[in-house]
């Protein structure tokens, strides 16, 4: 059968930039159908209309990938859940719903693989031999099912992302390998991201980099230090959240008073689609090749990134027209601009009206 592509990964790399979208349990999570805490998701089998509908609304906003939703359906995190039995039933399925709605866009299809919590950098054999085996039950059978590549994310231990990447080889798949870079400089097996990246080149990653974690502001520093070190093509998939130099990763994040805000209590952080729109172009600026959102990005993100970089997609037909707004539109009569003024007025001095 033929795939939703026509055109491989390396082929839509040549001719510039692949839009991403990810974020798909955090935004499952809120709409009620995967459960904080394990972040299994089990709608694929439960709800597969919900995540359906999800695949189908990153498609319309610009996305040029459909990644199946296979993170955390790994061995050790179904058992976690008492659902070990339906692997490889939910493995199979995430990547069949993924290619059904692919086919209405031409999208790629990517499997998907990720940390698993298994790996222990004190008895890498032991442990990475373990990795490997949940690996190889998930990627054989998206193999089977049909996908273009594998995105492998979200990775804190190098060793484990070397795991990832040669299974993914194993199987003879193109890899976008990046990791979460929640400390500031280092894999918590001690390399700097930098060296990760270039030792990921080396091994014959297609696209190295990062996703999750970081927000905009304290990714690009590092994507531009990846970016001069690497030959490859570069991934950012950034979470939309108001990260610092203070605080680089939002599971960090804290309220005034000192509360964890990871990972329920992030809405006051949250980017707005332009923050994220102007990520996109900044990104492309410094040479990154896929571009994309992790953990709490939405469509309307992703639809904002897309046009930033100059795509008209499905979704733009619904584009925001402020200027056919009733009150903020022009031209504005004499009632409109009393309207307005009472809502500047409202606002007071230290605080923004409502948009």
């Amino acid at each position: 059968m033929s795939r939703p592509s026509q055109r491989t990964l390396e082929q839509r790399l040549a001719d510039g930039v692949i839009v991403g979208a990810e974020g798909y349990v955090f935004e499952l999570e809120r709409r009620g159908y995967i459960k904080a805490g394990p972040y299994v998701p089990e709608v694929i089998l439960d709800a597969p209309d919900a995540l359906r509908q999800l695949h189908r609304e990153f498609l319309r906003a610009g996305a040029d990938v459909m990644v199946a939703l296979t993170y955390y359906a790994h061995r050790e995190k179904l058992r976690d859940v008492g659902r070990a039995g339906e692997l490889e039933q939910m493995n199979r399925q995430a990547v069949r719903i993924a290619n059904e709605i692919a086919r209405e866009g031409g999208a790629l299809v990517a499997g998907n693989i990720c940390n698993t919590w298994s790996y222990d950098p004190d008895d890498p054999e032991a442990s990475g031999a373990a990795v490997r085996r949940q690996y190889e039950e998930q990627l054989g059978w998206a193999v089977e099912e049909g996908v273009d590549f594998v995105v492998a994310e979200t990775y804190d231990y190098l060793g484990e992302a070397l795991i990832g990447l040669d299974v993914c080889q194993q199987f003879g798949l193109p890899a976008v390998v990046t990791f979460a870079s929640v400390q500031p400089t280092t894999t918590y097996d001690g390399y700097d991201y930098v060296d990760a990246c270039r030792i990921l080149a080396d091994h014959g990653a297609t696209v190295v980099g990062l996703n999750c974690s970081r927000g905009p502001a304290t990714m690009l520093p590092l994507l531009e230090r990846i970016r001069s070190a690497v030959e490859v093509a570069v991934a950012a998939q950034p979470v939309p959240y108001r990260t610092s130099p203070g605080t680089p990763a939002f599971e960090s994040l804290q309220s005034d008073d000192g509360q964890r805000m990871f990972p329920l209590q992030l809405e006051s952080f949250q980017c707005t689609r332009f923050e994220m729109a102007d990520f996109a172009g900044r990104a492309r600026d410094i040479g990154v090749n896929y571009i994309g959102v992790c953990c709490g990005g939405g469509p309307h993100h992703v639809r904002a990134m897309a046009e930033a970089l100059g795509r008209h997609t499905p979704a733009s037909r619904y584009s925001p027209s402020m200027e056919l707004h009733p009150v903020l539109g022009a031209p504005r009569g004499e009632a409109r601009e009393a309207i307005m003024d009472g809502w500047s007025a409202a606002a007071g001095p230290t605080s923004t009206a409502r948009e």
